[in-house]
């Protein structure tokens, strides 16, 4: 009798320890903070146009699926903001109280900040660059651990059917301050240009905000949106942020499927 409970008492042991083993794979959280072209759109904002088949959509947005289960993604990118406007109105604050050892940082503008108003407007040599070192430093300050993305690229080609670049120095800048500053850089403006560019003029309109007239009744002349990203285009730009994590040998990449 002693003996079948000590079995028992063993196998139980062996169970906890097995069932301890799985549920405690370290758990992973990454933070994002950017613009539209990376933010998750709220049923509240599509509701506005068709509901969930209203297809627009942030890259971050689509990102969850690529990751398993033990990664928590907190997508804190908002529509219209700037690396200067997204600090000011209060959005880079919630994310900073939150942001703990061990956890990642997602950093991605510059769309905005090409904007001539004040309140989003930087210079990428200068306003542009320090707010970006901020983000880092605080990140850093945390334990935590920041990586740069270069902006995604516009659906603009030109008259000679090739993709006219629509960023120049914002881009230039965070290449830079990540070579500065070791923080690994990926570039997503590169990589999207050439996913717009195999698809060429016509059929890299389905990776953007393309709607047929009468699809929509609030949009009965239909949209045509060369930077805004389409469920499927989203879709594949997060699969290129993906494969940028594997490029730069980020631990992250450990976590994907």
């Amino acid at each position: 009798m002693k003996q079948t409970i000590k079995t028992l008492v063993a196998a139980i042991a062996l169970l906890f320890i097995f069932i301890g083993f799985k549920n405690g794979q370290k758990k992973i959280t990454v933070y994002s903070i950017g613009d539209s072209t990376m933010c998750d759109f709220a049923p509240a904002y599509l509701s506005q146009f068709g509901g969930e088949n209203y297809p627009i959509r942030g890259w971050m947005q689509m990102m969850p699926p690529f990751f398993k289960d033990n990664v928590l993604i907190h997508n804190a990118a908002r529509s219209g903001r700037s690396s200067k406007s997204f600090r000011t109105e209060g959005h880079w604050k919630p994310v900073l109280e939150k942001l703990k050892a061990g956890d990642y940082v997602f950093i991605m503008f510059g769309a905005n900040d090409q904007k001539a108003d004040t309140a989003r407007h930087t210079d990428p040599a200068t306003t542009y660059r320090q707010n970006l070192l901020n983000y880092i430093q605080e990140t850093k300050a945390k334990g935590a651990y920041p990586i740069l993305f270069t902006s995604l690229v516009r659906r603009h080609f030109g008259k000679d059917g090739k993709l006219t670049d629509t960023y120049g120095a914002y881009v230039k800048t965070v290449q830079q301050l990540g070579a500065d500053t070791g923080v690994p850089v990926i570039d997503l403006n590169r990589k999207s240009a050439d996913l717009v560019t195999s698809y060429g003029p016509e059929e890299s309109k389905k990776l953007f905000l393309y709607i047929e007239p009468g699809k929509f009744s609030k949009l009965p002349q239909g949209k045509k949106d060369d930077s805004h990203l389409s469920v499927f285009g989203a879709t594949e730009i997060a699969r290129l942020a993906t494969q940028g994590l594997k490029e730069i040998k980020s631990p992250l990449a450990a976590y994907l499927k």
